[in-house]
């Protein structure tokens, strides 16, 4: 579980020119310095107008000329702040395909909801769009390398939202690493303790608003009725259309790591320990869990969405989650790098007293890093172009798959499982005491089987293969079916 600075340099090289030594990108439409960058903002929910227009409409040269969602409620609201701020008319969309459509776009931000990531990232590159898209990049493995191939094929420029990859201390971080100064890298710690309220548990279907077109915004998704108490975002908390806070959140932390670490590829094998623990929702995901990625130096996840102890569930107000979520070394999502004479949390080197060593920096604004790419038309600019975006989030996918091919299994098999990795082992101490603070019985854990994985293929083999791989390629509903892109 170690490895030595000469191995890691040269694994750390190999992934940089893997990155680097992508061709130019011949654009459509050259955009230069002082032209006029025109966009489009699929996604109108809390990301959409939080992030994506604020952060593109606030460049200079920037300007979004029109926004979609399939909920009409949300497109004047939009629409009408940057019709004021810009002096024109901003043109609104239920269905994206109608913006795709339109030749004065340059390119789309795109905020939909996980599962709608894919089919609408190819339809807008097969328009002759650049995209920046949020993540998890894919609902699927299959569909992630259909976006790359997209991306590709049209000559696109694809960034993925995973923000971290503009904190530019991390490169800077990992020579240091790879110089030795802490000693041998043994593993990578990432945790995501976020808070999460239960999503409700109801006896008859929500009633759809009026205002929603429910086939499209269901999309690829299968069109169900809605159990839960809200139909926007919480359905990330189901696996019809979401992948769990380890995909949600965990693909930034995994994205660090592996980025740090040097792996350009899927692990060699995963499995997965967890469960939706405590709350009686119509949530289908764990809202807490831990996940061994099996590389030469092991990446291991942590997640809780619930407090660190039963006093603050107790009550059910939401009010005892703030504050009280459990923490990793004083952090409450992040990623740490053990070495044998210190550690790192974030962009900070420790030594193995938690004296503070070095902080690397400096950081870059991803949206703005998303538009320099568009006027240098260069791939090699993006600081998350769709290829790194789709190693990361299949990594998660993979955690994920193990998890949901798991049973209930009691303690004593968890233990034979987990085996004699001592981090590993560390990891699960960590959940078993979790339980306990919280009151719940370990032996009701979910276990997820060890998954071997054939890399080059993006796909698994050996023992569950077969179930494995029908969740790599997913379910899509007619007609909003993610093409297969050739090259």
């Amino acid at each position: 579980m170690s490895t030595s600075r000469r191995v890691f340099l040269k694994r750390s090289a190999a992934a940089a020119v893997a990155t680097i030594g992508i061709p130019r990108v011949a654009s459509a439409r050259v955009l230069g310095a002082n032209e006029e960058i025109r966009m489009g903002v699929v996604g109108l929910g809390v990301r959409g107008t939080g992030a994506h227009i604020p952060g593109f409409s606030g460049q200079k040269g920037v300007s979004i000329v029109a926004v979609s969602d399939p909920d009409r409620s949300r497109l004047a609201p939009a629409a009408k702040p940057l019709e004021a701020k810009f002096g024109r008319k901003v043109d609104q969309y239920v269905d994206m395909r109608h913006l795709f459509d339109r030749k004065d776009v340059d390119a789309v931000a795109n905020a939909t909801m996980n599962y709608w990531h894919g089919l609408s990232t190819i339809w807008a590159c097969r328009a002759g769009k650049h995209v920046y898209v949020e993540k998890p990049l894919s609902h699927y493995i299959w569909e992630g390398r259909q976006m790359v191939n997209a991306a590709r094929r049209y000559n696109r420029l694809v960034q993925v939202g995973t923000q971290y990859r503009s904190m530019r201390g991390y490169p800077a971080m990992a020579r240091w690493l790879g110089e030795g100064h802490l000693g041998k890298i043994l593993y990578a710690i990432c945790v995501a303790n976020k808070p999460r309220l239960p999503i409700g548990k109801r006896t008859e279907p929500l009633p759809i608003p009026a205002t929603l077109d429910y086939d499209l915004w269901c999309g690829p998704a299968r069109k169900e009725p809605v159990y839960r108490d809200r139909v926007q975002y919480d359905c990330s908390f189901t696996w019809n259309m979401g992948d769990g806070e380890s995909c949600n959140q965990g693909v930034h932390e995994v994205d660090v790591a592996r980025w740090v670490l040097g792996y350009a590829a899927l692990p060699r094998r995963t499995m997965s320990i967890g469960g939706r623990f405590f709350v009686d929702d119509a949530g289908e995901v764990p809202n807490t869990q831990i996940i061994f990625y099996d590389y030469e130096v092991p990446i291991l996840y942590e997640l809780h969405n619930l407090p660190k102890a039963k006093q603050f569930l107790t009550p059910g107000d939401p009010k005892n989650y703030t504050g009280n979520m459990p923490r990793f070394r004083g952090i409450a999502t992040g990623m740490s790098v053990q070495c044998e004479g210190g550690y790192t949390l974030d962009t900070t080197a420790f030594d193995n007293q938690g004296k503070r060593l070095k902080s690397f920096g400096p950081n870059e604004d991803h949206f703005v890093n998303f538009i320099k790419a568009l006027r240098s038309g260069r791939r090699e600019d993006l600081n998350a172009d769709v290829l790194e975006g789709h190693v990361s989030t299949s990594i998660c996918h993979a955690g994920n798959i193990s998890y949901r091919l798991g049973r209930p299994a009691p303690l004593a098999e968890q233990r034979r499982q987990v085996g004699d990795i001592a981090c590993w082992k560390e990891v699960h101490d960590r959940f078993v005491a979790y339980l306990g603070a919280i009151d719940v019985n370990p032996d009701t854990a979910t276990l997820g089987p060890w998954l071997a994985i054939d890399a080059p293929n993006e796909r698994f083999q050996g023992e569950h293969a077969e179930e494995a791989n029908k969740l790599v390629k997913g379910f899509y509903r007619a007609p909003y079916v993610v093409p297969e892109v050739g090259l």
